[in-house]
């Protein structure tokens, strides 16, 4: 995959993961689209970078995904990699939380139904393109839940599988790339409630991404995540 001169979207494009990737590909001579809920996160991240744009909006509620991936083929036809990294998780213990179920859920459809709809969405038109790519963010908890992320965990379980059956319906497309990135625990805002300070930073994780796309390097663990991953695979 190259990586420069392509097009790509990012949700959760204004701070983390989702931000030091624009960064990183941004820097290497990409035109970046990030995505967020929030419009000041939104122009604060876009004052960090060199030449990208935002479109405002929440991947989690179809309407959103429709306008957006509505906006993306009309106002940015060439579009040709998207980066699915917007999530959710929740910090409880199930001893000490009721309504653990809603928030499984709010994780599930963020995590998981979102990305498979707005991928959905975007695949024709990615489809079109001599080099497209899609590029699901997991986690380290693909392969086993923490106890103060009772729930995250089988979302992103869930993700892993949803983008390994779409890796697999289109590897004789091979215009059409399908990636997974395996962040441990990383130094962000999203992460503060189960010691984040304490994780890798997030240029790292952006930084072995593009590695990744150099090399056509499908599965891409980070940090702790490489030893486990060699483990059991």
């Amino acid at each position: 995959m190259k990586t420069t001169g392509n097009t790509i979207f990012i949700s959760g494009g204004s701070a983390g993961i989702g931000l030091a990737i624009a960064k990183k590909l941004d820097a290497a001579g990409n035109k970046v689209i990030i995505n967020g809920r929030n419009a000041e996160r939104l122009q604060k991240a876009l004052e960090e970078l060199d030449q990208a744009v935002a479109i405002q909006g929440d991947l989690s509620v179809e309407s959103d995904r429709v306008r957006i991936a509505n906006d993306l083929k009309t106002n940015y036809p060439d579009v040709n990699i998207i980066v699915n990294n917007a999530g959710a998780a929740f910090a409880y213990l199930l001893s000490e939380t009721i309504g653990a179920h809603e928030k499984a859920a709010i994780e599930m459809n963020t995590n998981y139904f979102s990305v498979i709809h707005f991928t959905e969405l975007l695949l024709p038109h990615l489809l079109q393109k001599a080099e497209a790519a899609v590029v699901n963010i997991s986690s380290i908890a693909v392969f086993g839940s923490h106890v103060m992320l009772p729930t995250y965990g089988a979302t992103k379980a869930a993700l892993h599988s949803y983008t390994t059956a779409l890796r697999q319906t289109y590897q004789d497309r091979t215009q059409l790339q399908v990636y997974e990135v395996y962040p441990p625990l990383v130094d962000t805002e999203f992460s503060a409630e189960i010691g984040g300070a304490n994780g890798i930073p997030a240029s790292e994780v952006a930084d072995e991404l593009f590695l990744a796309l150099g090399k056509n390097q499908f599965d891409v663990p980070v940090g702790d995540t490489k030893q486990f991953f060699q483990e059991t695979n």
